[in-house]
């Protein structure tokens, strides 16, 4: 039910108005892919946005592919938009259709408008077409072949769809107005010849509609109430709204254009991420580095971040960009309070308490989340051996360094207080190994106050720890020198977009992560639990983004 004080997008002032004045009596909306390749963020805003219209006025919500071109549709398109789609939270129940389904509908409206004198067979090239066509400023001008007989070109029209003719032999076009100043009203192609396999009807077409015929037939046979697309559909409405009135459909649907969601420096064209996936730079469609829908579900990303993030974008009819970070934000305000927090050492440093008992375990407990308690505690175990991150500790601390270093003092994380004492070093000079003493009295959860250390750094038992493979991701593309090279149009890639960790240590309450699953790793980030390549004998974990944030949430 729609509140009478809600703000309201401008999509929803529209339906509003129509319901009222009785154009429609419900509302019926769709998401409709063409299954040419995977979908990415963008057409999650589409997605969302046509679900959530058709969910606040109880209508009814379709799914729909626009599979009218075969030469770039394959059936491992549809299976990974469906689960996209699905994942995201839209749920079409019963309501899956194709545009192929259609066809014989298509064709027999193209008949329709043959024998209203409304289309045409044409001769003519693509490339005398695109001559004929004229420009911005300049009216084209008409196909010598604009006037045969109705009777012939109905005659023609059948000999195209019993495949007598060869691909780009012919073509059927709408009989408009080759002077419209809209390009798209000047006698647009509406058939084509095209002797290829469909992957929904196999051989039995050799003719196909064009997009724009096809998507306002789709949208009326379906009884779409409010066809609601991207700007860049604005041009084509006209031509939209002459199809379904000349194919004579009652109560026609309405395009509504809104503006699209661009995510700057990121690579969203199919035909680049194809490449990509191609010259394996990428291992797949679904590459936690790029903004495909299966990639940030791989990388992380939850549907509750998604739509967090297209609510934040909003709804417009102004083109504007968002930023990365804006992205990232959403994910961890989804995940802060969601998932516990553990230890994990991704640049391992032996430590060693000279003091401990050798054979001595001891298990602290340690609450999942500090900011939610209602995650609960576990038992973390702690011994004489341990591993922390390189950067904790510092032979030659620098300015204000709190952490480890030769006699300083620090607490282990829901442990006890340690000094350093000694160190070893490999041949070259690194250090390789950290020696320290522990201060019984000190154990976390006590309630010691003889002194206070300014450094708490995180650990793993070295006998109890799970090893792990952790990739850290980051942009595809270079930034600073934008997505595409300006002298050949390539992407400018940034060669640090991956970095693989082989030797990271996890706390032994990870062992038996699986996918979906994901962590907050202390102090490193947000990550999570790899589809595609993690195993109970090869964990592997992405990491989703870091815990830092740059963007900000404007205060009105």
């Amino acid at each position: 039910m729609v509140m009478e004080n809600e703000t309201k997008n401008f999509i929803e002032q529209i339906i509003d108005k129509d319901l009222a004045e009785g154009v429609y009596d419900h509302v019926q909306t769709r998401f409709p892919p063409e299954p040419n390749g995977y979908l990415h963020i963008g057409h999650a805003k589409s997605i969302l946005l046509n679900y959530g219209l058709a969910q606040k006025y109880q209508g009814k919500f379709n799914m729909r592919f626009d599979d009218t071109n075969p030469t770039k549709e394959k059936s491992e398109f549809v299976e990974s938009i469906k689960e996209d789609v699905a994942w995201l939270g839209a749920d079409w129940e019963d309501r899956l259709f194709f545009a192929s389904d259609y066809f014989e509908t298509m064709y027999e409206c193209a008949v329709l408008l043959i024998k209203k004198g409304k289309a045409f067979v044409c001769d003519l090239t693509a490339e005398q077409i695109r001559e004929y066509r004229g420009t911005l400023t300049e009216p084209g001008k008409n196909s010598p072949y604009r006037d045969r007989s109705i009777e012939e070109n109905l005659e023609l029209f059948e000999n195209m769809k019993k495949g007598l003719y060869k691909d780009g032999e012919k073509v059927l076009r709408a009989k408009i107005d080759m002077a419209s100043p809209n390009i798209n009203m000047r006698d647009p192609v509406i058939y084509r010849v095209a002797h290829m396999s469909h992957h929904n009807t196999g051989d039995a077409w050799c003719i196909y509609p064009m997009y724009d015929f096809a998507h306002p037939i789709e949208d009326a046979v379906e009884h779409v109430t409010h066809s609601v697309c991207t700007l860049e559909f604005e041009d084509h409405r006209p031509l939209y709204n002459w199809v379904v009135q000349e194919c004579e459909f009652d109560h026609p649907p309405k395009q509504i254009e809104f503006a699209k969601l661009y995510l700057k420096n990121v690579v969203t064209g199919k035909r680049y991420i194809k490449k990509l996936v191609e010259d394996g730079i990428v291992d797949g469609w679904d590459d936690p580095r790029l903004v495909s829908i299966s990639g940030l579900r791989r990388r992380g990303y939850t549907p509750e971040s998604i739509r967090m993030f297209v609510e934040m974008a909003g709804v417009s009819k102004s083109n504007s960009t968002c930023e990365m970070p804006m992205l990232e934000y959403c994910i961890r305000e989804d995940l802060k309070m969601k998932r516990p927090r553990m230890m994990a050492v991704l640049h391992p440093l032996k430590l060693v308490i000279d003091n401990y008992p050798e054979d001595q375990v001891e298990y602290m407990e340690v609450q999942n989340n500090q900011e939610n308690p209602d995650l609960g505690v576990r038992k973390v175990p702690f011994c004489k051996e341990l591993y922390i991150e390189q950067e904790d500790f510092m032979e030659v601390p620098v300015k204000k360094y709190f952490r480890l270093y030769p006699g300083n003092e620090v607490r282990l994380m829901n442990g006890y207080f340690v000094t350093c004492t000694d160190i070893v070093k490999d041949e070259d000079g690194n250090v390789i190994e950290v020696h320290c003493t522990y201060d019984p009295e000190t154990r976390s959860g006590n309630g010691f106050t003889g002194r206070k250390v300014k450094g708490t750094i995180h650990w793993v038992s070295a006998r109890h720890a799970v090893k792990a493979e952790v990739r850290l991701y980051e942009n595809i593309v270079d930034e600073e020198r934008g997505v595409y090279n300006d002298e050949d149009g390539s992407l400018n890639l940034n060669p640090n977009s991956l970095v693989v960790l082989k030797e990271c240590y996890l706390e032994p309450n990870l062992a038996e992560a699986a996918a979906p699953e994901s962590f907050q790793f202390v102090r490193n980030g947000y990550f999570c639990v790899d589809s595609k390549d993690s195993s109970p004998k090869h964990l592997v974990f992405n990491r989703i983004v870091s815990l830092k944030s740059s963007f900000k949430i404007e205060q009105k």
